[in-house]
């Protein structure tokens, strides 16, 4: 089956999708590394800003520089509440613009799948870290469909839509993830995965929240005719798990990984 293909053009678009499981998962991610406090941070593919706003809450740095291709996606950080606190420039995961051994950390959150060379990525963060730092990030577990767009994808598969596979979703086991970091040169890997679970207030708020213009699942949908259309909608509705209250409430996982970079 073909990868999906995504554009994160639409910087908005991406934090109404996204960003409230964005902002659920990070604070356990950076609970599970424990990192020290007054570390110079890198977060790498820092999207809107939401890793580095919650670091810069939790953690106590030093510095956080926060790095992402996407013009939109800097903008919105720079505006967002770490802008003030964080820098944040376009900059490629595979080709970081920085000196090596520049920072104590380097992170990326929901990303590594998405780096065209994931290996370069690990390569690359590892060579701007410290001996002795960490590398570290975590995605979502996509091969069991354990993502926030896990329940739409199942269900529109359940009604015969072919849907693209995620980019990048064979390097997102926990296997593959410890392989990844191992081939890339760090040391001491640990892994392990936390759960995260959402509500939606209701079915509308879900739909309009998973089918951002970008998605490659809006795009299918939006080639069908309106009654195919409203057909699969409504198979997707049945399909969700609805509480007493018509909420819409799910978990997502993600793999963490952490690495330490050789003396």
């Amino acid at each position: 089956m073909a990868e999906a293909r995504f554009d994160f053009a639409d910087g908005s678009a991406y934090e109404r999708f996204m960003g409230r499981w964005s902002r659920a998962v990070a604070p356990r991610f950076l609970r599970w590394i424990a990192p020290p406090r007054r570390a110079r941070w890198l977060d790498v593919g820092c999207g809107t800003g939401i890793l580095a706003e919650t670091l810069l809450d939790l953690c106590d740095p030093a510095s956080v520089i926060g790095v992402d291709p996407a013009a939109a996606q800097i903008e919105l950080a720079s505006r967002g509440p770490a802008g003030g606190r964080a820098r944040f420039q376009q900059g490629d995961a595979m080709n970081l613009p920085f000196a090596d051994a520049s920072f104590d950390i380097a992170a990326s959150a929901l990303v590594l799948n998405f780096i065209p060379q994931p290996l370069r990525g690990v390569e690359e963060m590892r060579r701007v870290t410290a001996p002795g730092g960490t590398v570290g990030g975590y995605v979502w577990d996509f091969g069991r469909e354990l993502s926030p767009s896990g329940p739409l994808r199942q269900a529109m598969r359940g009604f015969g839509v072919e849907v693209p596979a995620i980019p990048g979703t064979a390097h997102s086991s926990l296997e593959a993830l410890r392989s990844l970091f191992a081939r890339g040169g760090l040391e001491a890997i640990e892994a392990g995965s936390v759960d995260v679970a959402l509500a939606y207030a209701s079915f509308e708020d879900f739909w309009q929240a998973q089918t951002p213009g970008y998605m490659p699942t809006t795009k299918i949908l939006d080639a069908m005719t309106e009654g195919r259309r409203r057909r699969i909608k409504r198979a997707v509705q049945d399909a969700l798990p609805v509480g007493p209250n018509g909420k819409i409430e799910y978990l997502a996982r993600a793999n963490v990984l952490r690495g330490t970079v050789p003396a």
